[in-house]
C-alpha cells in the first residue's frame, strides 16, 4: 500500500533561527503522522503507513535526500508542514504527479503563513499544483494542538490521494466486452492510464465457461460455498409464467454455476494460489485487478445464467469465508460505473451499489397510481434505483451506526449485521425474458433514512471525463406501495428510494432535474455524504465536475484553483483542461 509522506519544512538560517525550530518542526511532522495513522485505514483494514524525512528541510540537498527516502519508501502523496518561513521553491516537493499539500502553522511568531503562500505561488508558476491548509485561528509558536479545520482538511487530502496513490498500477478486468451497446462498457484505456495510472486487461467470457468446464476452481471452497449459499441465500418468489417453469434439477444447476462464477471471477481479479496446487499456475497469477466488470447481457445470458449473484457476493462485505473487503465488480461491463464505484470504495472503504437511475416518480405520478400521498423527505418527489446485478447486499441497510440504518467498512461489520443482510435479501429467479439462460438476483429494498452519495463519471468527446455528485437520502414507502410501482417493472432485483439534497438550482432545481440531468443509464453509490471528497479526488486527477450539489464551504481543491476564475465551477473545468490529466507526462518531458 502506497504511504504518506511527510515534509517538515525549516527556515534554513544558520546562527539561532534554524536551531530554534527544530524540534517544533519536526514535532508538527510527528503530530500529522499520528493523526492519520490513528484515523485512517488502507481498504484492506491496514493503518495508514507514514514516511517522515530524516531531518528538516531547509535548503535543496534536504529536499533531495526526503524525496529519495520517500521513492525507497513507497509514498504516493505528500504533506509539507512548517512553522515558519522557508525559502519556497527551494524546499517544495516537486514530484509531477504525487498530490501534494502544505499545511502552514498560523501563528505570530514566525511567518508560516508567508512561506504557504509562496511556496503555493510556486507551485502555480512550476505547474504543480497543490493544496493548501491554514488554520483559521491565530496559534501560539508552542501550540502543539491541530486545530479541528486543519485536522479535517489534512484528512480528506490523504485519503483522495491514497486513492490516487492505490489506482496507479493496478487493473481494470474486463470480462467480455460491451453489452447491450452501452457505452460506458466500451472500455476507454486512454482514460484509464492517463488519469488514473491504471492497466486494462481483457478476458473473453469464454474463459469463464472453460474454467468451468475444466474445474480451474478450489474444489474444497467450491464445496464450502455451495453448502453456504444453500443455508444462507433463500430462493426467492419465481416470477416467470408457470409454463416457463424449469425442473428443480436445472434450477439446483444454475446454484452451482452461479456459485462457481463468483469464485472464477474474483480469482480472475486476484488471483488464487490454490490453483497452482491443481496445475494451473498461470491461472493462479490473476490480473492484479481492483476492480473488474462482466458483460454477461447478452452473449453469456442468452444461453447460461446470469452473473447477478456473483456481482451481489463480490460487491458485498462477506461471503462463505465470513466478513471480508468487497471486490469491485461492474456489471454489464460499465466501467464508466466501475470507476464510479472504486473512487467512493477507495474514499469511504465501504462496499459500493451499482444502480439503474431508471425511474423518475413524481408526487403527481404517485398518487395516481397508489393514491398515496409522498410526505417528508419524499414530499417532492422520488427516483427509482435499480438493477440486476452488482447491488452489494450491505446496501439493504442492515448495518447500524448509531441506531441507524447505514453501511461500513468490513472491519466494523459484525457477524450478526452481515447475517441480517443475508435474511433480507432472497434470490427469485430471472426472469427468462430478460436472461433467457436463468439464474437468479438479488432482490431486497434497502432501508430509508440513509445519507448516500450517488456518482458518475461520464467521457464526452472533445472533452474528456467529467464527473457527477448527487448527495441525498434513502427513503422508505409504506410496504402496499413498495409493491404496487416496484411491480411496475422487475420485481426481482433490489431497489432503493432515493431522494437527492436539492438547492433550488440548475440540475438541482427540482428531484425531476436531477433526474433529467443524469449523464447515463447508470449510478453508483454508497452510505454518507462524500461528495466533497470525490471533488477533492477529482480535482487531484484533473476531471472536472460538471454537476454536484455540495455546499460551497466543503469544497476542497488546489490553492491554484482559485486563479482560474471566481466561479468555482467554471475554474474547475479551466484548471482540469491547463494541467491536462493527472498521468499526462506533456508537461514533464524530463521526467
Amino acid at each position: 500500500m502506497p504511504k504518506v509522506g511527510i515534509r517538515p519544512v525549516i527556515d534554513a538560517r544558520l546562527g539561532g533561527i534554524r536551531e530554534s525550530l527544530e524540534s517544533n518542526t519536526m514535532g508538527m511532522a510527528k503530530r500529522v503522522a499520528e493523526l492519520i495513522s490513528s484515523n485512517l485505514k488502507y481498504y484492506n483494514g491496514q493503518k495508514v503507513e507514514c514516511v517522515i524525512a530524516d531531518t528538516t528541510i531547509g535548503r535543496v540537498p534536504e529536499a533531495q535526500r526526503c524525496e529519495e527516502k520517500f521513492e525507497k519508501g513507497g509514498v504516493g502523496l505528500s504533506i509539507t508542514v512548517t512553522p515558519c518561513w522557508c525559502y519556497g521553491t527551494e524546499t517544495i516537493d516537486m514530484h509531477p504527479t504525487r498530490p501534494k499539500a502544505i499545511w502552514g502553522f498560523n501563528g505570530t511568531e514566525r511567518p508560516g503563513a508567508v512561506y504557504l503562500a509562496a511556496a503555493l505561488a510556486g507551485h502555480a508558476q512550476k505547474g504543480l499544483p497543490a493544496f493548501s491548509i491554514y488554520g483559521e485561528d491565530v496559534q501560539d509558536s508552542g501550540d502543539e494542538e491541530i486545530p479541528e479545520e486543519v485536522q479535517k482538511y489534512l484528512l480528506q487530502f490523504t485519503r483522495a490521494g491514497l486513492a490516487v496513490a492505490i489506482m496507479k498500477g493496478k487493473s481494470y478486468l474486463s470480462i467480455g466486452s460491451v453489452s447491450m451497446g452501452i457505452a460506458g462498457s466500451a472500455v476507454n484505456e486512454s482514460f484509464f492510464q492517463h488519469y488514473l495510472g491504471m492497466r486494462n486487461e481483457y478476458v473473453d467470457m469464454s474463459e469463464v465457461n472453460r474454467r468451468m468446464q475444466l474445474k480451474i476452481y478450489n474444489p474444497q471452497e467450491y464445496e464450502k460455498a455451495l453448502e453456504w449459499t444453500k443455508d444462507n441465500c433463500k430462493e426467492g418468489k419465481n416470477y416467470n409464467p408457470r409454463e416457463r417453469w424449469k425442473p428443480r434439477e436445472e434450477m439446483d444447476s444454475e446454484w452451482e454455476m452461479a456459485v462457481k462464477m463468483t469464485l472464477i471471477c474474483r480469482d480472475l481479479m486476484i488471483g488464487n494460489p490454490k490453483l497452482a496446487d491443481l496445475g494451473f499456475g498461470e491461472e493462479a497469477l490473476g490480473h492484479n485487478a481492483i476492480a473488474a466488470g462482466f458483460q454477461g447481457q447478452r452473449q453469456w445470458t442468452d444461453y447460461l445464467p446470469n452473473g447477478d449473484f456473483m456481482e451481489a457476493m463480490l460487491n458485498s462485505s462477506f461471503d462463505w469465508n465470513g466478513i471480508r473487503n468487497p471486490y469491485i465488480m461492474a456489471t454489464e461491463n460499465d466501467s464508466l460505473n466501475g470507476v464510479s464505484m472504486l473512487f467512493g470504495y477507495l474514499l469511504t472503504n465501504q462496499a459500493q451499489m451499482f444502480s439503474d437511475v431508471r425511474t423518475f416518480w413524481s408526487p403527481a405520478s404517485v398518487e395516481r397510481v397508489t393514491g398515496y400521498k409522498l410526505e417528508g423527505r419524499a414530499k417532492d418527489g422520488i427516483i427509482h434505483l435499480i438493477n440486476s446485478g452488482s447491488s452489494t447486499l450491505d446496501g439493504t441497510g442492515q448495518q447500524e451506526a448509531g441506531g441507524q440504518p447505514a453501511m461500513k467498512p468490513f472491519w466494523e461489520i459484525s457477524e450478526k449485521e452481515a447475517g441480517r443482510c443475508l435474511a433480507a435479501t432472497d434470490w427469485p429467479p430471472a426472469m427468462y425474458e430478460y436472461f433467457r439462460g436463468g439464474g437468479y438476483s438479488s432482490h431486497f429494498v434497502t432501508r430509508g433514512n440513509m445519507p448516500v452519495t450517488m456518482c458518475r463519471i461520464n467521457l464526452v468527446d472533445g472533452q474528456g471525463p467529467v464527473m457527477q455528485i448527487a448527495e441525498g437520502w434513502t427513503v422508505e414507502l409504506p410496504p402496499k406501495i413498495h409493491q404496487t410501482l416496484d411491480e411496475r417493472t422487475n420485481p426481482t432485483w433490489p431497489t432503493t428510494w432515493f431522494v437527492p439534497k436539492l438547492t433550488g438550482q440548475g440540475p438541482f432545481r427540482d428531484v425531476y432535474s436531477v433526474m433529467a440531468n443524469w449523464g447515463a443509464n447508470h449510478g453508483a453509490f454508497s452510505y454518507g455524504h462524500y461528495g466533497d471528497e470525490l471533488l477533492t479526488l477529482c480535482s487531484m486527477l484533473r476531471i472536472p465536475v460538471c454537476m454536484h450539489n455540495v455546499e460551497s464551504h466543503r469544497l476542497f481543491r488546489p490553492k491554484d484553483w482559485a486563479s482560474f476564475g471566481m466561479d468555482t465551477e467554471g475554474a474547475d473545468y479551466r484548471a482540469c483542461k491547463n494541467y491536462t490529466a493527472l498521468l499526462t507526462f506533456e508537461k514533464f518531458p524530463a521526467f
